[in-house]
């Protein structure tokens, strides 16, 4: 009975004086506040977000809508630290206690705000993408990652401050270290700086076709700090150091004017000079009034009788295309193609092909001396 009733007493001691000097029913009832606005925050956050998209809907501006959209995280922890703040004050402690509470309180507070700005750049990004037209797309979302990597390296920052931790001693000694990573990661930087170079320069972007001299040929996909991503035309990835951009040359196909034909057309020697300039003339005729060929001093067409080969006369054909788009180019040449053939054939001349004549001479007043090995031996 004795034990029974010191354990009583010992139960109502801790019960009274609780944990650093607070009882337990002051932190059951903080315990309480904190659930409550923890199982709250969803429903705080909606109410918010649903009152501020009323007033956001009579706008037609996109980037109130983009704000709304990106609030959602950040206000559901806002009850959260709004929760914790109320409980802690409720709790009466010891002032070496109370300090700790109010850094818990001071760190809470800016994480909610450093998140916000962090989700803030999203809507940012609706500014900075006007000017798209004269930066590349890959540099401003390169801008807008390198916001969001200083958002969160401020806050951290921030937070450590709070804490008494100096960060300034630590980033003196980390720019001790970053010398010597340096020094080994030469590549790592080339690259970087050619990756923006890539971007301020403009030599291409996502989705152009490129070749890159003793490297690679396709579309590129990703233009990344480190390397880009070009996707051969058979479907295989490469990626392709920045630096190598920097050091060979790159042929921009996407970039062309206008696509070239240039076709050498052999005609058979028995053809005509008459029959020559007419399917010269009717093909010179067909390409100035078709609409799917350029016709300027830059990119003129030319139909000349151009050599003689060995088996065939050979005409030259050169025209450019208005398209730059590969299959459209394709159709235009099968349909170009298909002409020249209709006017030869209407011109009733053939195409020549590899061919050898053979050409033998008789003499009719000559009989040939026939050798016979066995009047040799006799």
């Amino acid at each position: 009975m004795e034990s029974f009733n010191s354990f009583t007493n010992l139960f109502l001691d801790v019960w009274n004086n609780g944990v650093f000097g607070v009882n337990a029913t002051d932190i059951i009832v903080s315990l309480l506040i904190f659930l409550l606005f923890y199982l709250l925050r969803r429903l705080i956050a909606r109410f918010i977000l649903n009152r501020l998209s009323r007033i956001v809907s009579r706008t037609s501006n996109q980037i109130d809508d983009a704000i709304i959209e990106v609030l959602d995280g950040p206000l559901k922890f806002l009850p959260v630290v709004i929760g914790f703040f109320i409980a802690s004050s409720y709790l009466d402690i010891s002032e070496n206690n109370q300090d700790f509470l109010d850094l818990l309180n001071r760190s809470l507070i800016t994480i909610f705000i450093f998140w916000l700005l962090h989700q803030l750049i999203i809507p940012f990004s609706f500014v900075i993408k006007n000017f798209e037209s004269k930066i590349s797309k890959p540099l401003v979302d390169w801008t807008l990652k390198g916001l969001k990597i200083l958002v969160i390296v401020l806050g951290a920052v921030a937070i450590l401050e709070l804490w008494g931790i100096r960060v300034g001693p630590v980033i003196a000694g980390l720019g001790l270290f970053g010398v010597a990573v340096a020094l080994g990661a030469q590549d790592l930087f080339k690259n970087l700086i050619s990756g923006i170079m890539i971007l301020m320069e403009k030599r291409f972007t996502v989705g152009d076709v490129i070749l890159v001299s003793g490297e690679v040929e396709g579309v590129v996909e990703q233009i990344g700090f480190r390397s880009t991503l070009v996707r051969r035309f058979d479907s295989t990835p490469v990626m392709v150091p920045n630096y190598k951009f920097a050091e060979q040359s790159v042929t921009n196909y996407t970039r062309r004017h206008h696509r070239r034909i240039r076709w050498l057309v052999g005609l058979e020697y028995r053809t005509t000079i008459d029959q020559l300039k007419n399917i010269r003339s009717e093909i010179e005729y067909l390409i100035k009034n078709e609409k799917d060929f350029a016709k300027n001093e830059n990119a003129n067409f030319y139909v000349r009788i151009d050599s003689f080969s060995d088996s065939s006369i050979d005409m030259l054909i050169q025209a450019f295309t208005l398209t730059n788009d590969w299959g459209e180019y394709l159709k235009i040449k099968e349909n170009l193609a298909v002409k020249i053939i209709e006017i030869v054939e209407k011109n009733k001349a053939g195409f020549a092909f590899p061919s050898q004549s053979l050409y033998i001479e008789t003499y009719p007043n000559d009989k040939p001396e026939i050798f016979n090995p066995k009047s040799k031996r006799e």
